[in-house]
């Protein structure tokens, strides 16, 4: 995790998901392309299609997320289409998805250690499609979706309790 400087030579380790990063209303040009700093290759809507369809396919594939994801999605095509428009809302700021992530995986048999799966192959697979100053701006945004979820679902560790959050004597 990287350390950030805070008022001179203090330091302190910032977990990943609360890096910073620029927030997902910043003002949009009609391609719907993310402003970036000189230099910067924007990313765009065929940058996150490409992401999710790669994505998707290992996720279908994979032998830990496949079963989970496979038998919770009748329409590949479409989901891939509904979740572009939510990762373009989330790094475009596009506003195109009307959904409730939390409700959509309630249902599932989802358990801690699909996260650290998911965003492994999300990370290769960004690392891949997206143009390099992308990379990390897109991943933190799938660890704080991460985090999100597994708060939601109430996956996350605590301290002084089992792996079934019964307290411990």
């Amino acid at each position: 995790m990287p350390a950030l400087a805070v008022c001179g030579p203090v330091n302190f380790t910032i977990h990943p998901c609360f890096r910073p990063v620029r927030p997902h209303n910043t003002v949009m040009n009609d391609t719907h392309e993310m402003p970036g700093s000189p230099g910067e290759d924007a990313l765009t809507e065929q940058h996150l299609a490409e992401l999710v369809d790669r994505f998707y396919e290992r996720v279908r594939a994979d032998p830990e997320l496949g079963p989970v994801f496979n038998a919770a999605i009748d329409d590949w095509p479409e989901h891939k289409r509904m979740l572009t428009a939510f990762w373009s809302s989330v790094a475009l700021g596009t506003k195109r998805y009307r959904g409730n992530p939390m409700a959509a995986h309630r249902p599932h048999p989802i358990r801690v250690e699909h996260f650290d799966r998911w965003l492994s192959l999300w990370r290769d697979t960004a690392r891949e499609v997206l143009p390099a100053d992308q990379v990390e701006r897109v991943c933190a945004y799938a660890e704080k979706i991460g985090y999100s979820l597994r708060y939601g679902l109430g996956l996350m560790e605590r301290k002084g309790a089992l792996p079934l959050g019964v307290p411990t004597l």
